[in-house]
């Protein structure tokens, strides 16, 4: 093996020990991948904006009737039958409540802070899965019809980077933007002696080098916002609240690994860089939404699910107050589900649902869209919730309040099958306060 050869590996090796043990994104348990030079703000020729804009994609296709549902509809008590059983929701207003397991939201929806769109749906009309997701991702009409996202084509006109908290950037996020990914890992940090090593051996190689600077200045502003208290287990940090992982989260410990609890505190982390140096919006995934059986039980997969769904926006409300003001949180799934119930006590796959947006420009304490009843003429080929606002509506008033994107560009490059005259798509009026 040649000198130069052996010189490559040994370099590619502590490279990816550095990924693994996560020195690339920041300290504590995590694994960064960055691949894009360009640090955030170097789009094309823009300031970066002063805005964050986080968006939670729930796959699986959460049932917005079961999340957001009517009080008192006759034709709703009809078709829900057994799905009814359980804990009775939180009433929003006179017409609709609030599942009990999402009480943060609850209180978001009290004080103001969050907006609920109802009977909203994407372009897509069947209902695979996959399909349904890609579309929801790529921002268009079709499945395939994009091979980029709606929001990795958002912070490249805006001219800033975006952060994925998963292994791999989902397509909602791909573009030519400036992209990191994040997810924790077990390994433990590594010790001053190999970075300074690491540090050496790079000292020639001005990317490596530069990355590396970064990676130790954000493991030191972890340390620095993480609460003082006793060593934690190795390899593994207090949260940015200052919990030790194994205690945090009010739905009982889970392994540090996938908690959607962790992903959520680091993103709020990122997005909230004290020197503006990270990334203005990102991206936060969650499964465990397909409901076909058992939906309502109440300590059942779904009501755990959406406990989890409550933990992420009040971990994710409570690390951004200090952007918070400007900082908007978009949670939307890829379709509703059946109104009526299953024989297995769950719903199938459906059309329109729901969505939450939350921050501090949201004219929240509301429930947007027009909801079109459920009796037998108003379903969906006689099954569905039918879909009265686009989802693209809502993205273009977030992205436009949060990213300082114009309608213009909305509807050219970052919807740009919304542009079309027959299928006009504004963005939702009054959605957020203005001034």
């Amino acid at each position: 093996m040649t000198p130069d050869r052996r010189r490559l590996l040994l370099a590619l090796g502590a490279g990816a020990g550095l990924a693994a043990t996560g020195v690339l994104g920041g300290g504590g348990p995590l694994a960064r991948l960055a691949f894009a030079a360009p640090g955030p703000g170097s789009g094309p020729g823009l300031p970066p904006p002063s805005g964050r804009f986080v968006f939670v994609l729930l796959r699986g296709g959460l049932d917005g009737l079961h999340a957001v549902p009517l009080l008192d509809d006759a034709h709703f008590r009809r078709l829900r039958g057994p799905l009814l059983e359980g804990p009775a929701p939180r009433p929003l207003d006179a017409d609709f409540g609030l599942h009990p397991a999402l009480d943060d939201l609850h209180a978001a929806y009290t004080d103001g802070a969050l907006a609920i769109v109802h009977a909203v749906a994407t372009p897509y009309r069947e209902r695979s899965h996959f399909d349904g997701q890609d579309v929801l991702e790529n921002g268009g009409t079709r499945p395939m019809g994009l091979d980029t996202g709606w929001l990795g084509r958002a912070a490249l006109a805006a001219g800033c980077g975006g952060l994925a908290l998963a292994p791999t950037a989902p397509l909602v996020l791909r573009g030519a933007a400036p992209l990191s990914t994040w997810v924790p890992s077990p390994f433990d940090e590594p010790g001053d002696d190999l970075l300074a090593r690491v540090a050496a051996m790079y000292r020639g190689h001005p990317a490596l080098s530069a990355t590396l600077v970064e990676a130790r200045k954000a493991a030191a502003t972890r340390r620095e916002v993480a609460t003082a208290g006793d060593a934690p287990p190795t390899g593994m940090g207090p949260l940015p609240d200052g919990t030790e992982p194994a205690a945090a989260g009010r739905r009982g410990p889970q392994s540090l690994r996938g908690r959607p609890e962790t992903l959520a505190d680091h993103c709020a982390l990122a997005l909230s860089a004290r020197d503006g140096s990270g990334p203005a919006v990102a991206v936060l995934e969650m499964g465990g939404f397909d409901s076909h059986a058992g939906q309502a039980a109440p300590e059942g997969r779904l009501s755990r699910t959406l406990g989890a769904l409550s933990d992420v926006v009040d971990r994710l409300r409570t690390g951004l107050a200090p952007v918070w003001s400007r900082t908007c949180v978009v949670v939307a799934t890829e379709f509703g589900r059946t109104v009526a119930a299953n024989g297995t006590l769950g719903t199938d796959h459906g059309t329109a649902g729901v969505c939450f947006v939350l921050g501090g420009g949201v004219a929240g304490g509301r429930v947007f869209g027009a909801f079109p009843g459920l009796a037998p003429g108003d379903l969906y080929e006689g099954r569905d919730l039918r879909p009265t606002t686009d989802l693209r509506a809502v993205l273009k008033a977030a992205l436009h309040a949060t990213l300082g994107l114009s309608e213009a560009t909305l509807a050219e490059t970052v919807f740009p099958d919304s542009a079309a005259a027959a299928v006009a798509v504004p963005p939702l009026e009054g959605l957020f306060r203005r001034g």
